[in-house]
């Protein structure tokens, strides 16, 4: 994977420890962010990716220590990078929590998890193969 900072102090995603899954992103702003309970805010992270192929894409994840100690998430869960965007990462971020939070320039903000996506081509068909489960929903396997 290739990494460019396209902003002014934009740190190289890196991951924490040897085993670390994701790479993590820090805020690329110029001034401390404070965001209110409830309140949201689009997070630049001052840098973009080129992946190798279309078989990878790029998933933001929360940070478990900022979501867990301040309620800091993630607007959309998970965020997709397409392996054909070039853009800027940004982050989109809310504060679940009552307390205000401030987001300091490069603080480490959400996780980046680079993984294998398949790309099977689509067909639309009249009927689909049967299985035991059938079309049962939400607890139709009798499990909890």
């Amino acid at each position: 994977m290739k990494i460019k900072k396209v902003r002014e102090g934009a740190k190289v995603p890196q991951r924490a420890t040897g085993g670390s899954a994701g790479l993590d992103l820090c805020a690329c702003i110029d001034a401390p962010l404070t965001l209110n309970s409830g309140e949201t805010a689009l997070i630049p992270t001052g840098v973009a990716i080129a992946l190798p192929s279309a078989e990878y894409g790029a998933f933001v994840f929360p940070r478990s220590g900022i979501a867990i100690k301040h309620g800091i998430g993630l607007l959309n869960s998970v965020g997709v990078i397409d392996s054909d965007y070039r853009g800027e990462i940004m982050v989109g971020v809310i504060n679940q929590v009552k307390e205000s939070y401030t987001i300091e320039p490069g603080e480490r903000i959400a996780q980046m998890v680079i993984m294998p996506v398949s790309t099977m081509p689509v067909v639309e068909v009249e009927e689909l193969d049967e299985t035991s489960r059938g079309a049962g929903g939400f607890g139709s396997t009798g499990r909890a």
